[in-house]
């Protein structure tokens, strides 16, 4: 009797020596991949407490949250002949964990090759302006080259962004005196549609002015009360032309000279011609007066 006591207490405790081996908890985001003689058997466990056969089964948790994993840097030449380098970031995570477990042996480090590569051929495939401006349509493409082979491991890729794109100090200096140049370039057009503009209304202001007279002695005055506000001891006053002229006509003054015409060079020429006959007519009084005296 106490022998079979004895046995039965033995029993008991090697049930619950092999029970408790058996139990496994399963959390919230996890499922749980049982393989009995390796070989997977039934759907994946579900979260909660849940128990195998000690010897035949073993159990492989699969984690089903989204997983976040940086790109390293990859250096390429895009489409115009520009090198750069390029980082990004993959989130993904498995929608099936007996694809993920029995398809790929290590499906983190497969995705982790994949986004290399796709990104190195998304770089030679766009040039620089799209990489630095339209990057949303590029994560798309990147995305659908990793998603391709990803959906064979049970993969789900989330999203793709590209997180920096490194240039050349050479190529940083183009840009920027690129950039500078396009600002003076908006710059001066914007100051000669200006001038334009202003033309057209100093034109208006000017026949206005024509067909009246005194507007232009009112703006005179402005511009003097303007410039006596600046506490300057010289004031520039402008004297109209046609005052001055108005004055010389009017002042009664000898009329200014005038250059010889031709009678009167003529006049010049016949007195000069006889001053130079004079010596002649001396000499020929001189011979009458000798002939009186013999």
């Amino acid at each position: 009797m106490v022998v079979l006591v004895d046995l039965l207490i033995s029993l008991a405790a090697l049930g619950a020596v092999l029970g408790s081996s058996g139990a496994r908890v399963v959390k919230q985001y996890e499922r749980g991949l049982v393989f009995r003689f390796g070989r997977v058997h039934g759907e994946p466990r579900g979260p909660g407490l849940t128990g195998i056969i000690p010897i035949a089964d073993r159990m492989r948790k699969v984690n089903m949250q989204i997983v976040t994993m940086p790109v390293p840097a990859q250096e390429g030449i895009t489409r115009d002949n520009v090198t750069v380098r390029v980082d990004a970031v993959v989130y993904f995570n498995v929608v099936d964990p007996v694809l993920a477990i029995v398809n790929v042996q290590d499906y983190r480090f497969a995705v982790a090759q994949v986004a290399q590569t796709s990104l190195r051929s998304i770089i030679g495939k766009s040039d620089l302006d799209d990489l630095l401006s339209n990057r949303e349509r590029l994560n798309e493409g990147l995305e659908l080259m990793i998603d391709s082979p990803a959906l064979a491991w049970g993969i789900n890729i989330d999203r793709v962004e590209i997180k920096d794109v490194a240039l050349p100090e050479t190529m940083k200096r183009s840009m920027s005196r690129q950039a500078e140049a396009e600002r003076e370039r908006r710059a001066r057009v914007i100051s000669a549609d200006g001038e334009l503009q202003a033309s057209y209304k100093l034109a208006q202001a000017a026949a206005t002015m024509a067909d009246h007279p005194a507007a232009l002695q009112l703006r005179l005055l402005e511009t003097v009360v303007q410039v006596a506000a600046e506490k300057t001891s010289t004031l520039v006053l402008p004297f109209p032309v046609e005052l001055l002229r108005f004055l010389e006509h009017n002042s009664g003054g000898p009329p200014p000279k005038r250059k010889p015409d031709n009678g009167t060079s003529a006049e010049l020429e016949q007195g000069r011609d006889g001053l130079g006959d004079q010596p002649h007519d001396e000499a020929g009084h001189a011979d009458a007066h000798e002939e009186h005296r013999d």
